[in-house]
């Protein structure tokens, strides 16, 4: 190839110089921006672990011992614990934070009132909000629970969008999960407009973990049926 038809082709410049090559299309199973932020907040499954230790401590010591300060107090220490570990091992602490944050502003609205049971309006608030954004996004047929899974199995692929069975399985799955966490959330709000923080506290505690793990169950057992050849492999950080 002569220089001029080169000068032509963009390898190299009019001073001869080499030109970069323009760059490769992106491919379209790369992790769109969306699931991107996603699996930020999301942390993994170690993230949703430790985002209900604290409220587990919080709900313990002050069902247990009534003893509401305290309760606060390890709370509080609890999360900022969590994250300092990850920081001293050098891991992301964004969601830790996001944590933080909702702890801290529950323990502050305690802590002002002396009502044990405004410990509770965060989380509660927050749920209500998870039930209305899960069942909005069948609405709207990106199904929550089908990024979840794209994020934590399949690397944050979207080749599940173009199976049309998968979005209907992921779409009655979001909507299961957005139906359990209204009803626990107005369940708990029922309970803390009735001064019925005891109540409140033991709710939160058996609707946490135990719940969360039976819907994650139960996801996993629906999309293996439904699809034997898709497995899950958790992250844990």
């Amino acid at each position: 190839m002569s220089e001029e038809s080169r000068v032509r082709a963009g390898l190299v410049d009019d001073g001869g110089e080499p030109q970069p090559r323009p760059s490769a299309p992106r491919d379209d199973d790369d992790l769109p921006p969306m699931t991107e932020q996603v699996a930020q907040q999301l942390g993994g499954v170690r993230g949703l672990v430790e985002s209900g230790i604290p409220v587990g401590v919080f709900v313990l010591i002050n069902v247990i011992w009534e003893a509401l300060y305290w309760a606060i107090g390890f709370a509080v220490g609890t999360a900022v614990a969590i994250a300092v570990l990850r920081l001293i091992r050098k891991e992301s602490i964004r969601h830790a934070v996001n944590g933080l944050f909702g702890i801290a502003l529950g323990a502050w609205l305690a802590w002002r009132s002396g009502d044990e049971g405004d410990f509770y309006w965060p989380g509660i608030i927050q749920g209500l909000a998870y039930a209305a954004v899960l069942m909005g996004s069948v609405a709207v047929r990106h199904p929550l629970v089908g990024w979840f899974w794209s994020i934590i199995a399949g690397g944050g692929k979207h080749a599940w969008r173009e199976d049309r069975r998968l979005v209907r399985v992921f779409g009655w799955l979001t909507m299961l999960w957005g139906v359990v966490f209204l009803a626990k959330n107005l369940l708990r709000l029922w309970l803390r407009l009735g001064d019925m923080d005891t109540a409140l506290g033991v709710v939160t505690l058996v609707g946490g973990y135990p719940v969360t793990g039976l819907l994650i169950l139960i996801s996993i057992a629906v999309v293996r049926k439904t699809h034997p050849g898709m497995t899950l492999k958790l992250k844990a950080s």
